[in-house]
């Protein structure tokens, strides 16, 4: 097969139905100036929750967009096409990004500290938000992209292996965009005795949300805002969405912790964060992580200025007097809210300067000087 497609070629290809078929990136565009190095490739895999309706269009039912679509159009992600009333998701086994990050960095407090996480991600998302920091990817098409590795789930789990990670993490971008690569790939990493995290905006639906919380082991949430306005204006979505993805992992049983990044103006309001707070104590109980975060300028909201810390810890305070056990500040190291202290006698439990923990003193996921279960997932 050449490697030099048109984009009419790569629609009749895929029209074939031709599944999981590996084609070279050159079709996405007309130009032989698409290849780089002659490695860029792309596997084809049909989309799943999506639905025909007429005339070859389709409904997407992944994520609360839910994003009709006519032929040879994509939806708000930017990384699923219909092709003839078929619709395909461009980037399985295409990630844009490959690291080993401590799983701090997440940021997950309460899941294998200390241990290293294998960190791919697409190019897309299904929320543009204004502040960020993974916009060269994000709000990306994948043949927009200078480089890609080749990283099919079977091919991705034996890189992991050799990295001797124990976990992997779906994250930089928005893996929801990515479902069928993520579901397939913490499937198999699951039968090999590897966890899998998301971390996420959490913009998903029901029924994909909840068949993926079987292979995975986490989920970190990045909380936007607790008002529907933050999410449209700032973010390209809504708040009650998710919302309901919180509840539904609450109701899965599986671990999930919360970050918000606390941008000055726009989301640090006291009152709308204590009514958050309060929000997440009633529906979700007292022992999620709640990881409030410093703001950055960045991407199109350089305007603001980095968050004040006194804004984070007023921020740490109000959700500590509304009785959340564990919360944090990040992005702000050396900051004692950092730690984690027991909730029961108050003792420091796990020391940490920005992603390096300095002390452990956890003994089988319980405080060592009152015996307290600590809830988080330690083995």
């Amino acid at each position: 097969m050449s490697n030099k497609l048109s984009r009419r070629a790569f629609l009749q290809l895929t029209s074939l139905g031709l599944g999981s078929t590996l084609l070279p990136l050159s079709a996405w565009g007309s130009a032989a100036d698409d290849l780089v190095d002659g490695k860029r490739i792309l596997y084809l895999e049909e989309a799943r929750y999506y639905k025909k309706l007429e005339d070859d269009e389709i409904e997407c039912e992944l994520c609360p967009h839910r994003c009709v679509i006519g032929d040879c159009e994509r939806g708000i992600c930017g990384v699923r096409e219909n092709v003839e009333g078929t619709y395909y998701t461009l980037v399985y086994g295409n990630a844009c990004s490959a690291h080993i990050d401590p799983i701090e960095k997440k940021p997950l407090f309460h899941f294998l500290p200390t241990t290293s996480i294998f960190s791919i991600a697409t190019a897309g998302c299904n929320m543009r938000c204004k502040f960020c920091q993974n916009w060269e990817i994000s709000q990306f098409r994948p043949e927009q992209l200078n480089q890609v590795y080749d990283l099919p789930p079977d091919k991705l789990i034996e890189t992991i292996k050799k990295n001797n990670c124990t976990s992997i993490a779906f994250t930089y971008s928005e893996p929801v965009i990515f479902y069928e690569y993520m579901y397939d790939t913490a499937l198999l990493a699951k039968e090999n005795n590897i966890h899998s995290v998301m971390i996420s905006n959490g913009y998903i639906n029901p029924i994909p949300m909840k068949a993926l919380c079987k292979p995975l082991s986490a989920v970190k949430i990045d909380f936007k805002a607790f008002t529907d306005e933050f999410y449209q204006d700032i973010c390209g979505g809504t708040l009650q969405p998710v919302l309901d993805t919180l509840v539904l992992l609450k109701d899965e049983g599986i671990w999930f912790e919360i970050v918000v990044l606390i941008i000055p103006t726009l989301n640090d309001d006291e009152t709308e964060i204590k009514d958050m707070c309060k929000w997440i104590l009633k529906n979700l109980g007292n022992d999620i992580p709640l990881h409030f975060n410093r703001f950055y300028p960045q991407y199109t909201l350089k305007n603001l200025p980095p968050t004040p810390i006194s804004t984070l810890n007023k921020a740490y305070t109000i959700a500590r007097d509304v009785g959340l056990n564990y919360v944090y500040i990040g992005n702000n190291p050396g900051n004692k809210a950092e730690n984690t202290y027991c909730h029961s006698c108050g003792k420091l439990l796990i020391g940490r300067r920005g992603f390096i923990v300095y002390k452990n003193n956890l003994k089988d996921g319980c405080c060592p000087y009152c015996d307290t279960k600590i809830p988080g997932v330690w083995e």
